[in-house]
């Protein structure tokens, strides 16, 4: 049987359908529920965040979605996480697995997972404006299970006012490169503007757990899944799909 995924919708966000078309590709069997209506998530294999705005980003962005998510479904993510399940959170989904702390969910000398939401944050792109682009990104190896086996170019777009990825000192930013956390680089120009389209720290476009199981990321890769996408299909260029990412995700669940 094709894997459950669940894609999670709030009051703000709008990229679930695109979501939804993306893990029908992949072979997964996708719903989509309000945060509202949940009080399990037993019945799922694996859990996407999708872009938007979710609740205004009154609170900033992903901050209030990443209250509900502790509040509402923090026990059952703890034991899906637990369970090894794969979670994809993207955009905004990224930024609520950050300020909720899943991410980047370091742990200390001890084993003890320490406080991710006070290791990392994305905050105000660089250029001061909302930023809608395409880029193109490099998978990090053994990083992720959304990432494993990814060695093409992803090209996909970013449309986000606050995407910068900065941890909470250098310390911590080099602890989050030694554990291998980032899965994904924006590539080109040594990642200046505006191929690092909002001035993430070492060119971070997207991060993973310790177990690599939980994928966070600024772009858009369910805006790249079929070839009529790529901005110059018009002129016979292809590939770089984002759609090898929902692949792995969707493959790995059917393991679960």
């Amino acid at each position: 049987m094709k894997p459950k995924v669940l894609i999670l919708h709030a009051p703000g966000t709008n990229r679930d359908l695109s979501a939804e078309w993306a893990v029908e590709l992949a072979g997964g069997d996708p719903r989509i529920a309000h945060i509202n209506t949940l009080k399990s998530l037993r019945d799922f294999q694996m859990l996407i965040l999708p872009g938007g705005f979710s609740y205004g980003d009154d609170l900033g962005a992903g901050r209030l979605m990443a209250t509900a998510l502790r509040h509402r479904l923090g026990d059952e993510l703890n034991a899906f996480s637990e369970a090894g399940k794969p979670v994809l959170g993207i955009c905004n989904g990224f930024q609520a697995l950050i300020k909720s702390g899943v991410l980047p969910g370091l742990v200390d000398d001890t084993g003890v997972r320490t406080d991710g939401a006070r290791e990392a944050t994305l905050t105000g792109n660089e250029s001061g404006r909302f930023e809608c682009r395409w880029v193109s990104l490099e998978p990090q190896p053994n990083t992720s299970v959304f990432t494993n086996g990814v060695s093409e170019t992803i090209h996909c777009p970013v449309a986000h006012g606050e995407g910068r990825f900065v941890a909470a000192d250098s310390t911590t930013l080099a602890r989050i490169e030694a554990a291998k956390l980032v899965a994904l680089r924006y590539a080109g120009s040594w990642g200046l503007y505006p191929d690092n389209p909002n001035g993430s720290s070492n060119n971070i476009a997207g991060i993973a757990n310790p177990s690599g199981t939980i994928l966070g990321l600024m772009p858009h890769p369910e805006d790249h899944i079929i070839a009529a996408q790529h901005p110059r299909s018009h002129r016979g260029e292809h590939g770089g799909s984002g759609l090898s990412l929902f692949k792995n995700g969707v493959r790995y669940a059917e393991q679960i």
